[in-house]
């Protein structure tokens, strides 16, 4: 198995795990918001999609900018670093989603779970377009993490992906929210 297979399943994996955990919600309780200013469920699953989708656009963005000779040329100070270590390093205690990925459309839990179900496809269309190139030459930039090689954003997908379900586990278990 290549190393994009492994992070693709990886991403996959951690997917499946969170909408498995909010696929039986109630209305009421998907769209309980914790406290002012706090995301919902259907928000955090909506900023997920938003989010995975502009990473992925991303990656396929800076594998073509890399095949048609444009390779990335300006230092890497991430070079060889987990995904957790880097996170560790440059974001601060309470990120702002970029506007990208912010909640802004709306609907119910089950569009964004089927919206989101709907990424495997394509991040299964990345993974065969990264299988003939070394993931580490492929390198786009990130807001908050600075340049990220198409391995490092991968395993950002699995990070970004698990941080969100922490989040949603702690809306689950807060006070107020519907049972």
């Amino acid at each position: 198995m290549t190393d994009g297979a492994r992070l693709i399943g990886d991403v996959e994996r951690a997917r499946a795990a969170l909408i498995g955990s909010v696929e039986r919600l109630t209305d009421a309780q998907a769209g309980f918001k914790p406290g002012e200013g706090e995301w919902s469920v259907v928000e955090v699953v909506e900023h997920l999609y938003l989010a995975e989708l502009s990473g992925v656009g991303k990656i396929w963005a800076a594998l073509d900018a890399f095949r048609a000779g444009n390779a990335w040329t300006e230092p890497l100070p991430n070079r060889g670093k987990s995904i957790e270590a880097i996170v560790a390093a440059t974001w601060k205690a309470r990120e702002v989603a970029p506007p990208i990925a912010t909640p802004h459309i709306g609907g119910p839990l089950e569009f964004w779970l089927s919206a989101t179900r709907s990424l495997r496809h394509i991040l299964a269309d990345l993974g065969v377009q990264l299988s003939d190139t070394r993931l580490g030459e492929v390198v786009f930039p990130h807001f908050l993490c600075g340049p990220l090689d198409a391995g490092q954003r991968l395993e950002f997908l699995r990070f970004h992906i698990e941080r969100h379900a922490r989040q949603i586990a702690r809306i689950r278990a807060g006070e107020g929210f519907p049972r």
